[in-house]
C-alpha cells in the first residue's frame, strides 16, 4: 500500500527495536488502578484501608506521569495492623502443614490467571518482575510449607515478622522475604519501598481471594524508612528483616538498636561484584556474557572485569567488535553525569583507556563504556558511579585473581570464566562471595541460598538454609525483652569504674590468672586486674586480668594467622583435635570441677556432672565436623548447583553466666567444627572455670592463636569486640545496654550478631537450654555462612 514502509527481518535485527506493544495486555494494570482511584491505601485485616485525612505520597513513572498516590501509615494504623497480623498468626500457625501448602498453591493458581497484571504493574513503577519468577517462588515455598514438620523438625515459626525493603529494591527480593516467611508459619507486615509498594498491596489482595486468613500478610506504606522503625517499636514485632541498600540497612539498624527486636539484613543492592577471565575461558562466550551483565538496563550491583594478562588483547578486541552500535543508556540526571564524566577523567589519569560504543553525547546520554587498565585504587572501582562504566583489571596469576575478586568489602557475587573446572571449584572456595556462578550470568531462583560475606549481609535468603531466619528451636523459649528505656549513650558505654592495680606486696600472697592469647598465657597489656570473688561470698579467691582493646586486637592478631589453615583443615582432621580437647578435659576433671564448685558454690557432684557434660558435648561436635556439608541443590535448568557451608572467620563471644563450663565448651565446639577462629570473654562475676580451662588449652593440638580467652570487665570488652573490623560475628549473653550497644556500632562493617539478655525482668535467667540436644544445630547454623555454586551444563 502506498506510504507504508515495510520492514525485513534483517531491518529488524540490524536496529533491534521493540515491536509494538499489545494493548490488549497494556490495560490490566492501569485498569487495576483506575478502580482503587488511583490512591491506594493500606492493607490490613485483609482489606483495603484508604482513610481521607491520612498524607499521601506520589509515585511517578520515568516520564514523570503520576502512576498512583499511596497512603502514609500513622501510630493508630500501626496498632491496628499489628493486633490483626498477632490474630492471623494465631490461625495461620493452627493450619496443619497441607493447609498452609494448599493456600500457597492456590496463590499460585491465581498468579497465573492475574501475572500480566502484577508483570505490567512492576514493570509501570520500576520494580521488574516477571510473573513466571513469582509462580516459581509460590511453588518452591509451597514444598516447605507441606514439608516444614517432616524435614525441619524441632523448630517453630516467629510469630510475626516485618519485611522491610528501601525504595529502589526490585520486587522479587520482597517476595523472597515474604513468602518463606508465610511458608513456615508466621504472619507478616510489609514494610515496601515506594516502587514495591503497589505491587505489593495487589499481591496481598490476592492473597487474600486465595485463602489466606485475614491479618497474616498486611502492607503498610508510609513517606520514608522510618515508617519501619516506628513499625518495629510495637511489641508484637517478632524478626524485622531486610533488603535493598545498605545505607538505609544502617539507618534501619541503629534506629531499632533500642527496641530490642532482631533485625536481619541484606544489603544486595549497589555491591562491587567480580567477573573473572581466565586464559582457559571460551573468550567469544565470556565477552557476549559480560555485554550481557554488565551493561544491562536494571543494574543492581557494579561489576568489575578482572582478565588474565595472557589473554588481554583478544578479549579487548572481542569488546570493541561486540560493544560497536550499542546504545546509549540514559542516565538519572545531569548530576550522575557530572559523577559519570569524573569517573572516567579519574581512571584516565590512573592510566585507563576508554572503549565505548560510540562518541560520548551532550546531555543525560552514556555509552557503554570500558575502563582498561583501572587501577584497583581508581575511584570507578572502590566507589562505582552509577553510570554504564565497566572497569577492567589485569592479573597474572591465579592467586591474583582471588586476590583482585576479593578486593571489595562487599561479598554478594562472582562470576568466573574458565573450562578448567578444578581451577573454577578452586577459585570458587577462595572468594569471599556468597554466590559464584561458573561459564554464566547470575539468575535467581528460590533454591539457590543467597548469602552475603564481608559487608553484603547477616542473614540468608532462598534455599532451605534461608527459612531458619524464620524459625526458632522449639526447645528455646526465650524471648528478647522489649526495654521501654531511651536509646543510651553509646559513646560512654564500657567506660565504668576502673580496675584493681594489685601492690606487690599483695601479689604474692594470693593467685593471679592469665590471660590465653596467641596459645600461650599472658597477663592483661594494662597491667591491671579484677578482684574474683566465690559467688554470694565477700572474700578474695584471686586476681584475674582487666583485659581491654590491645588484648583484643593481639588475639585476633593470633587468630587470623591461623584461622585460613584451620578452614581448610579436613573434617576428620578438626575432629582429631576436637577429641584431642576432650580427652584433655577428662584428664582435667578433677581440677575443672573443683573451680566450677568453688566459684558458684555448687556440690562437687553436681559440678563434676557439669564436666561430664561438657566432655559429652565436646566428643558431640567431634563427630558433627563431617556430617553437615551442604549438597547439590535442584535447579531447574540444566547444571549444577552446589551449596557449600562455610567459616565466618574469627568469632567474639561474650560468655554466660549460667552453666559456666557447659556453655563454654559447647560455643567453643560450634566455632571450631565449622572452621572459625574463636575470642572469648568468661563470666565477670565467674571466670574460674573459663581460666582453669586454659590448662586444657595449653596441652591440646589446637593451633596456637585459634582460641582466646580474655577477661575482665564485659562491656569493655565488649566494645573492643564490637569495633574491630575483622571480627566477623559476636555471641553475646550480657544485660539489655550490651545487646543495644552491639546493635547499633556493628553495622560498618555488618557484623552476624547473636545476643541474650541474661536476666528477665524478674531476675530469672534466661537463653539458651544448655543441655537440650538441639543446641548443636542451632549453634552450628549460627557458625557457618552459605555459598551456592552454579556449573551449566549443555
Amino acid at each position: 500500500m502506498a506510504g507504508t514502509t515495510t520492514k525485513t527481518v534483517q531491518d529488524i535485527f540490524q536496529s533491534m527495536e521493540c515491536g509494538p506493544a499489545t494493548t490488549s495486555n497494556t490495560s490490566t494494570a492501569q485498569a487495576w488502578l483506575d478502580n482503587q482511584s488511583r490512591t491506594l491505601g493500606l492493607f490490613i485485616d485483609g482489606k483495603f484501608v484508604n482513610l481521607v485525612d491520612r498524607q499521601t505520597r506520589s509515585l511517578v513513572d520515568s516520564k514523570g506521569d503520576l502512576v498512583c498516590s499511596t497512603v502514609c501509615a500513622v501510630r493508630d494504623d500501626i496498632s491496628q495492623c499489628a493486633s490483626s497480623a498477632v490474630k492471623g498468626f494465631e490461625s495461620w500457625s493452627r493450619l496443619s502443614c497441607y493447609q498452609r501448602s494448599k493456600v500457597l498453591l492456590r496463590l499460585a493458581s491465581t498468579l497465573g490467571q492475574h501475572g500480566q497484571t502484577v508483570a505490567e504493574l512492576c514493570d509501570l513503577c520500576e520494580a521488574s518482575c516477571s510473573s513466571s519468577s513469582l509462580v516459581r517462588l509460590l511453588q518452591y515455598y509451597s514444598g516447605w510449607a507441606q514439608l516444614r514438620d517432616t524435614l525441619i523438625a524441632n523448630w517453630t515459626p516467629l510469630g510475626v515478622v516485618l519485611v522491610v525493603v528501601s525504595d529502589d529494591c526490585g520486587f522479587y527480593s520482597l517476595m523472597l522475604k515474604v513468602l518463606p516467611a508465610l511458608a513456615m508459619g508466621n504472619s507478616v507486615i510489609v514494610a515496601p519501598g515506594q516502587c514495591t509498594a503497589p505491587p505489593a498491596l495487589l499481591l496481598a489482595q490476592l492473597f487474600r481471594s486465595a485463602g489466606l486468613p485475614a491479618g497474616v500478610l498486611s502492607v503498610l506504606t508510609g513517606t520514608d524508612m522510618s515508617l519501619a522503625s516506628d513499625v518495629a517499636k510495637n511489641s508484637s514485632i517478632s524478626y524485622v528483616t531486610y533488603s535493598g541498600n545498605k545505607q538505609d540497612a544502617v539507618k534501619l539498624c541503629k534506629a531499632t538498636a533500642w527496641m530490642g527486636v532482631p533485625v536481619g539484613v541484606s544489603p544486595n543492592l549497589g555491591a562491587t561484584c567480580p567477573i573473572i577471565i581466565f586464559e582457559s575461558a571460551d573468550i567469544n562466550s565470556a565477552v557476549d556474557d559480560v555485554l550481557e551483565t554488565a551493561f544491562q538496563k536494571t543494574k543492581e550491583v557494579h561489576w568489575v572485569l578482572c582478565v588474565q594478562e595472557s589473554v588481554l588483547e583478544s578479549v579487548t578486541a572481542r569488546l570493541r567488535l561486540r560493544m560497536a552500535g550499542l546504545k546509549c543508556v540514559a542516565l538519572p540526571s545531569d548530576d550522575v553525569r557530572v559523577l559519570v564524566d569524573a569517573a572516567v577523567q579519574d581512571a584516565q589519569n590512573s592510566g585507563a583507556t576508554l572503549v565505548q560504543s560510540c562518541a560520548v553525547p551532550s546531555g543525560t546520554q552514556y555509552p557503554p563504556t570500558v575502563l582498561c587498565g583501572a587501577a584497583p585504587s581508581s575511584s570507578c572501582v572502590v566507589a562505582p558511579s552509577p553510570g554504564p562504566l565497566l572497569p577492567l583489571m589485569t592479573f597474572r596469576s591465579n592467586s591474583e585473581a582471588v586476590t583482585l575478586g576479593n578486593h571489595s568489602p562487599h561479598g554478594q557475587t562472582a562470576c568466573i570464566w574458565t573450562e578448567d573446572l578444578t581451577l573454577a571449584l578452586e577459585t570458587s572456595k577462595s572468594l569471599s562471595v556468597g554466590s559464584v556462578w561458573v561459564n554464566s550470568h547470575p539468575f535467581s531462583d528460590p533454591c539457590l541460598p543467597v548469602s552475603g560475606h564481608k559487608d553484603s549481609g547477616t542473614c540468608t535468603d532462598g534455599g532451605q538454609e534461608g527459612l531458619y531466619q524464620f524459625l526458632r528451636p522449639s526447645s528455646s523459649s526465650y524471648v528478647p525483652p522489649r526495654p521501654s528505656s531511651v536509646p543510651l549513650d553509646y559513646a560512654t558505654f564500657g567506660t565504668d569504674a576502673p580496675p584493681v592495680i594489685i601492690p606487690d606486696e599483695t601479689a604474692g600472697t594470693l593467685k593471679s590468672y592469665s590471660h590465653f592469647v596467641a596459645g600461650k598465657a599472658c597477663k592483661s597489656e594494662s597491667g591491671a586486674s579484677l578482684v574474683v570473688h566465690p559467688q554470694g561470698g565477700r572474700s578474695v579467691l584471686g586476681y584475674c586480668p582487666d583485659g581491654g582493646q590491645k588484648d583484643v586486637r593481639n588475639a585476633v592478631e593470633a587468630a587470623i594467622k591461623v584461622q585460613p589453615g584451620w578452614m581448610k583443615k579436613s573434617p576428620s582432621a578438626r575432629a582429631q583435635s576436637i577429641q584431642s580437647l576432650a580427652k584433655g578435659l577428662e584428664g582435667k576433671r578433677q581440677d575443672i570441677a573443683s573451680s566450677i564448685s568453688t566459684q558458684t558454690g555448687l556440690p562437687m557432684e553436681e559440678a563434676d556432672s557439669e564436666v561430664e557434660l561438657s566432655i559429652a558435648r565436646l566428643r558431640d561436635w567431634a563427630a558433627y565436623c563431617d556430617k553437615v556439608h551442604g549438597g547439590t541443590l535442584p535447579v531447574p535448568q540444566s547444571g549444577t548447583g552446589l551449596s557449600i557451608p562455610e567459616a565466618l572467620g574469627v568469632l567474639g563471644v561474650v560468655l554466660p553466666n549460667k552453666h559456666l563450663l557447659l556453655s563454654m565448651v559447647t560455643l567453643l565446639g560450634a566455632a571450631l567444627t565449622s572452621g572459625n577462629a574463636i575470642v572469648m570473654v568468661p563470666s565477670q562475676e565467674y571466670p574460674l572455670p573459663a581460666l582453669a580451662f586454659i590448662q586444657v588449652l595449653l596441652s591440646s593440638d589446637l593451633p596456637a592463636g585459634l582460641v582466646s580467652i580474655i577477661t575482665g570487665r564485659r562491656d569493655q570488652l565488649t566494645k573492643a569486640l564490637a569495633n574491630h573490623s575483622v571480627i566477623k560475628a559476636i555471641w553475646y549473653w550480657g544485660n539489655s545496654n550490651g545487646c543495644q550497644y552491639l546493635r547499633y556500632t556493628c553495622t560498618s562493617p555488618l557484623k552476624t550478631l547473636r545476643l541474650f539478655c541474661q536476666k528477665d525482668e524478674d531476675g530469672k535467667h534466661c537463653g539458651e537450654d544448655w543441655t537440650h540436644p538441639s543446641v548443636l544445630e542451632e549453634l552450628w547454623r549460627n557458625a557457618v555462612q552459605w555459598k551456592s555454586v552454579w556449573i551449566p551444563t549443555a
